[in-house]
């Protein structure tokens, strides 16, 4: 229980009704959770408004409401106007929490790729160093030995407030967290002063309806971390990495190949063993060592020098970075699983056209005998997505399995035409199994010695949604009934 008046600290707002001595019981943004002593808070979301249920907030027992727009409530009911609600709702919530990120060091990552592998990179050397570290990104919330499934990459501001005050009361000593552009423009972030902010790279990306308006809005977005951190920790071969730094507050460090870099990878090695693939390279500038990475491509050593600077700051020695990166991974994010020592296979979270290609040039590197993708595209959605992604693959894969990948409402056959088509607009080999057990299996029991497969587009989800439905089904299991013969 808290008072009204100490919760409106850090805001600026307008009392329009009834008291500010009102003893708040509970914080929702839900009015279906409103009860006795509740503070409600009027959200205006893409689907709804919240302040239509400012009334039956107000009928179920709520006794003080955060509006920006006129509401009806009787006299009884305190009224509270802020310019921005959500921008209110994230400084009460850490109010309401006792601002537990002012005791609990919290790294965010912004970025378009790399942000999901490079916050475990993090909590993998920090923990190989005697650290507990708690995690919020887009698979899932960790905090001790809990695992809490994500719905978003950056939780609401009020569940963010209660995870960090949950990892506080659990022991941790810091907290590593994806923070979206999303997340930036809905002020879900606000309230928390950031120890250290990192930037991986920005390409176009979430343009559209009720995501951002242009791709210089997007950047927009993602500086706004660095407007609210001590440190930011940069990727210095970024092309447009100043132009998502302007107006920053903080001190900033740079990792990269340049030489220029204040943390800097050379000699970069590809390594590749039977059913396995990583990457080497040589340290310098605000370290010195050399690193074995247990995952492929040159944008695991992006990640990796990330993760490196941030531990750094946390005196990690060497020997425990060295020790984590080698076995550090995230599940769905160029995921290996070993089913043969024949070949290499793999399951990453590539969606969309352009994660496909940074996926498989990345894989084309290691010169695979033959480089095998299996993938479908989500029902629903945009067409412009399975052209796109049918074209990637016929271009840069040997050979293309199209399947199935949560259809929802639409016909599994339909958009495996769609793919189809994009396909066709090349010279590459490819086969139709709409089952996509049997399509794994297919790829499994066709693997060469040699060859590279790549599970791609479910990654971490453990889900297929049809028509409405998310049917169990996660492509680790799969794999295991296929080997044992189910």
């Amino acid at each position: 229980m808290k008072r009204l008046k100490d919760l409106l600290e850090d805001i600026s707002y307008e009392c329009i009704q009834g008291t500010l001595d009102v003893q708040v019981e509970e914080i929702v943004n839900d009015s279906r959770k409103a009860g006795e002593g509740s503070l409600f808070f009027c959200i205006k979301g893409a689907a709804s408004d919240g302040h239509r249920y400012a009334a039956q907030a107000a009928a179920q027992g709520a006794k003080a409401l955060i509006v920006s727009d006129a509401v009806e409530v009787p006299e009884h009911v305190t009224v509270i106007r802020v310019e921005d609600t959500r921008y209110a709702m994230a400084m009460i919530s850490a109010a309401w929490y006792d601002y537990p990120a002012r005791k609990l060091p919290v790294i965010g990552i912004t970025g378009t790729k790399g942000k999901t592998t490079t916050t475990y990179m993090i909590k993998s050397i920090l923990e190989n160093a005697g650290h507990k570290v708690g995690l919020m990104g887009t698979i899932e919330v960790l905090i001790g030995s809990q695992s809490i499934p994500a719905g978003n990459t950056t939780p609401e501001s009020m569940m963010i407030q209660h995870y960090l005050r949950r990892m506080l009361d659990e022991g941790c000593d810091c907290a590593v967290m994806e923070v979206s552009s999303q997340g930036l423009m809905l002020h879900r972030t606000a309230g928390i002063p950031f120890e250290i902010g990192i930037f991986t790279n920005i390409e176009p990306d979430h343009i559209g309806p009720n995501e951002h308006a242009s791709f210089e809005d997007y950047m927009a977005c993602k500086s706004l971390l660095f407007r609210q951190c001590k440190l930011g920790i940069v990727n210095a071969d970024d092309a447009r990495w100043k132009s998502v730094l302007d107006g920053h507050t903080c001190r900033l460090e740079t990792f990269g190949f340049s030489g220029e870099a204040d943390l800097r990878a050379s000699d970069m090695q590809l390594l590749s063993e039977p059913g396995w693939l990583g990457v080497s390279c040589h340290v310098s500038g605000l370290a010195d060592m050399d690193v074995k990475i247990g995952l492929p491509g040159k944008f695991s050593v992006y990640n990796a020098l990330a993760a490196i600077a941030v531990c750094l700051h946390f005196g990690v020695e060497e020997d425990d970075i060295r020790r984590a990166l080698v076995h550090a991974k995230a599940k769905g994010r160029i995921e290996q699983i070993k089913v043969s020592d024949e070949f290499t296979l793999l399951i990453d979270y590539a969606h969309n056209a352009m994660s496909l290609e940074s996926l498989l040039a990345a894989l084309k590197e290691y010169k695979p005998n033959r480089l095998v993708c299996v993938f479908g595209c989500g029902g629903n959605r945009s067409k412009l997505r399975r052209y796109e992604m049918g074209e990637v693959s016929g271009r840069l894969a040997d050979f293309t399995i199209i399947t199935s990948d949560n259809p929802r409402f639409e016909e599994p056959m339909d958009i495996i035409k769609d793919i189809e088509t994009g396909i066709r607009k090349t010279d590459g080999r490819y086969i139709e199994i709409p089952d996509r057990k049997e399509a794994i299996a297919y790829a499994i029991a066709h693997g060469r010695k040699g060859d590279c497969i790549v599970l791609a587009g479910k990654g971490h989800e453990d889900y297929q949604e049809i028509c409405g439905v998310k049917h169990p089904m996660d492509e680790r299991a799969l794999i295991a009934d296929i080997l044992a013969g189910k």
